[in-house]
């Protein structure tokens, strides 16, 4: 169940961040509002968005991008099991 609070935000990011990608916000002229520079392995956000826009952006992020769960917390793995599975709403 998503939920667009900023504790969930935080959730997320604390997952990414036990990932190998470097998660950031800046400002930028994303049409989707973010980018992911896969090669270097850092996911960027519009640091405008409200945070149920920054929640979605890394919805979609983590449903198109290839992680390496081995280094989760188990916390963190079935955050992202449970993210996997929940459809995006844009």
């Amino acid at each position: 169940m998503i939920k667009y609070t900023t504790q969930f935000l935080l959730k997320i990011e604390e997952m990414i961040g036990e990932s190998d990608y470097m998660l950031r916000y800046e400002k930028g002229n994303f049409k989707s509002g973010y980018c992911v520079l896969k090669d270097q392995k850092i996911m960027i956000v519009n640091k405008f968005y409200t945070t149920e826009g920054k929640i979605n952006a890394l919805l979609d992020i983590l449903k198109g991008t290839e992680l390496d769960t081995s280094k989760f917390s188990e916390k963190s793995q079935k955050l992202f099991d449970e993210l996997m599975q929940t459809p995006v709403n844009n």
